[in-house]
């Protein structure tokens, strides 16, 4: 019988271990393995889905109706003292823009009644368009009855405000009187040539200088020349000092 080479004889087939099943199960999975864990990953999916939508519901899951209602009607309650404030705090708001409007509006007429009034009585000094009148004594003496009734004129005529030879200012309570050298004006002296400066709108102004039988003719007539110069802007400086009223009071029942 012939001997047989122990080089040359199979060895028998080894059987795959475990972990050598697994490790091939995951490098080439079935189909059947395939369908299997898309299946677990849903499960697990719908499980935590599950418990936080119970995490979150069971904050009023174990109340009861009548909780959920007195929890509403609170709710609402607390929504209508809500709006309430907002609209209250609304009208003080509006309340307060409205005020603050009046009184902005009440100052700036008093300011501008208070700049009407200055103008008006001579305390303040003034610029704007007007004429020059120079009234030069030539052939005569210039009367105090022709320099009213000139200063009436312009007043007319709408001036707004006159000085005399630069150092007196023209107002309601403005004296004229005759005098030695020339004509007391508010009780100071001024003397030909005799320059009136008036504020108001110079078209105007000099119509009233020149108008028949008017100023003009009234100072030539006394031997007087009149020149009148329209100017776009003039200044004047003189001011009055005002008076404190010794007998006239405000009339409080007006």
């Amino acid at each position: 019988m012939p001997e047989i080479d122990e080089e040359q004889q199979e060895e028998p087939p080894t059987t795959p271990s475990g972990r050598d099943r697994l490790r091939r199960a995951m490098l080439r999975p079935s189909r059947e393995q395939v369908v299997v864990a898309v299946l677990l990953a849903l499960l697990g999916y719908a499980a935590v889905t599950q418990v936080r939508f119970t995490n979150v519901d069971k904050t009023y899951a174990s109340l009861r109706e009548q909780d959920l209602i007195d929890m509403l009607n609170g709710l609402a309650g607390t929504t209508q003292r809500a709006e309430a404030e907002i609209a209250r705090l609304e009208r003080t708001r509006d309340d307060l823009r409205s005020s603050t409007g009046a009184r902005e509006a009440a100052l700036a007429q008093a300011e501008e009644q208070e700049t009407n009034l200055s103008i008006m009585a001579g305390i303040v000094p003034v610029t704007g368009p007007g004429i020059r009148v120079t009234v030069t004594e030539t052939d005569g003496t210039v009367d105090v009855d022709a320099m009213v009734d000139m200063v009436q004129e312009l007043r007319t005529a709408g001036a707004e405000s006159i000085q005399i030879n630069g150092k007196v200012r023209v107002v309601a309570q403005t004296a004229f009187e005759d005098a030695i050298g020339g004509i007391r004006v508010g009780g100071r002296l001024v003397s030909s040539p005799y320059v009136i400066d008036v504020i108001g709108e110079p078209g105007t102004l000099h119509g009233a200088i020149d108008f028949p039988k008017g100023p003009r003719d009234q100072f030539e007539d006394e031997g007087a020349t009149v020149d009148v110069d329209e100017l776009s802007s003039l200044d004047i400086e003189a001011v009055v000092t005002p008076r404190t009223p010794e007998y006239a009071q405000p009339d409080s029942s007006q």
